[in-house]
């Protein structure tokens, strides 16, 4: 018998920021002394660090489009998967996390200079 995988969506920060003023919810499972140092400057955004993921995920709602991030992607990827294989079904992780978010200048508080950037992203030609 043959598995089908289903491979979890994700999206760039600028589709992100549309979605976000959009309505959709976005949720960052980055651990608590990350978010002190730089956080994402949107309404109503949701903190549930990865450390507590499987303990407070239902506080997520099912009934909306959410959007997870972390810095680089990489968590909030696993945390997509997560909730994915709970039986949410709007769900997608925005990839390369708020390090590119910072590099397209979107909203943050914080300092920006305390985010470990990649390189991928040096042009403004990248979404």
């Amino acid at each position: 018998m043959e598995t089908t995988t289903i491979k979890a969506t994700e999206i760039c920060p600028t589709s992100t920021f549309k979605r976000v003023q959009e309505g959709a919810l976005l949720v960052d499972v980055r651990e608590e002394n990350e978010i002190q140092q730089v956080a994402f400057n949107v309404p109503k955004i949701m903190y549930v660090p990865i450390s507590e993921f499987e303990k407070r995920f239902s506080e997520i709602p099912q009934d909306r489009e959410v959007i997870l991030v972390c810095q680089s992607g990489s968590r909030s990827l696993k945390a997509t998967y997560f909730l994915m294989n709970h039986g949410y079904t709007h769900v997608v992780n925005m990839h390369s996390g708020i390090e590119r978010w910072i590099k397209k200048g979107f909203p943050i508080i914080g300092d920006a200079s305390s985010v470990q950037s990649d390189s991928c992203c040096s042009s403004n030609s990248c979404c």
